[in-house]
């Protein structure tokens, strides 16, 4: 699957203009910035963390903002990926009915309908004081045509990746204003998933690989990249396996690849075909997998 993601600055709203100039303002930013990647033919366009929020709004004024501007963001996001078939990833501070508000990200799918929403589980100290941010009380994992995908707002809480370890998703999507650093391979890694940082203010937003490799990354010229993961893979470990990967290579060529990021003794294991999957190869050739490895190993200590 490809996807899109951005580390884009907010959009600047005009000085003294009134809210409806604003959201107009904003709105046309965004679908700027959504237009540089359709070319790509993206699965899944991740935008930053709040990506609507016009720089230089506080207070009460923000709060007016987001009542006049609704849904109707998230509605014109929903008539690009109806018209170009992608799903879109779409943090934003929302107002529920109940007259709360939610640090969020809508999973829009590919026909414009919204699959699902993460309400930020762990908003940062400054959002809920004052009872401004109400915190999210569930993780779900979203089914899509393409694989399992997790949100994530901030890596350092291990409660929550610790549940994503459990319940084993393909893709990690973070959008923050918080980049985290070595975290998002260590998430990675950890979770066994491809993980897509989109950071808001220009710091970079990558796409790490289940073994901890950045594969992509958006620049200091460009601040959007697309790339195109493969998520029918396996991490095993090296012991044990290393044969058996040797004998995949051998007897399949460039149907599979098999990835060493060096240094972690483990290693990603593709498929590169649809004739068969990364699960089926491990069942061939026998390939123990990383966390049955560890698994394994444990059992040998009383």
């Amino acid at each position: 699957m490809t996807v899109s993601t951005f580390n884009f600055h907010y959009g600047v709203a005009d000085a003294g203009a009134d809210l409806e100039a604003i959201v107009l303002q904003i709105e046309h930013y965004l679908l700027q910035k959504i237009r540089q990647v359709l070319p790509d033919q993206p699965d899944l366009i991740v935008l930053p963390e709040c990506c609507d929020m016009p720089s230089g709004l506080a207070g009460e004024a923000l709060q007016g903002y987001y009542r006049v501007r609704g849904n109707r963001i998230r509605d014109a996001l929903s008539v690009i990926a109806k018209q170009n078939e992608c799903y879109i990833a779409y943090p934003s501070i929302r107002l529920e009915s109940d007259d709360k508000w939610r640090n969020s990200v809508q999973l829009l799918d590919r026909n414009g309908d919204v699959a699902g929403v993460y309400n930020k589980n762990h908003p940062v100290i400054i959002e809920v004081e004052d009872n401004l941010i109400q915190c999210g009380e569930e993780a779900p994992v979203f089914e899509c045509d393409f694989g399992r995908v997790a949100f994530c707002f901030d890596l350092n809480f291990d409660e929550l990746r610790l549940k994503y370890v459990r319940d084993k998703p393909d893709l990690i999507v973070f959008p923050s204003m918080f980049h985290g650093g070595f975290m998002q391979q260590y998430w990675a890694y950890s979770c066994r998933a491809h993980f897509v940082g989109a950071i808001a203010g220009g710091l970079p937003s990558s796409i790490v690989s289940p073994v901890g490799q950045v594969t992509s990354s958006t620049s200091s010229y460009y601040d959007f990249v697309s790339a195109t993961i493969n998520l029918d893979c396996a991490v095993a470990h090296l012991d044990y396996n290393r044969s058996k990967l040797e004998a995949i290579r051998q007897k399949y060529g460039k149907k599979v690849r098999v990835t060493d990021p060096g240094y972690l003794g483990s290693v990603l294991l593709s498929s590169e075909t649809e004739e068969f999957s990364a699960e089926d190869l491990v069942r061939e050739f026998e390939i123990e997998k990383l966390d049955d490895y560890l698994a394994r190993s444990r059992s040998y200590h009383p």
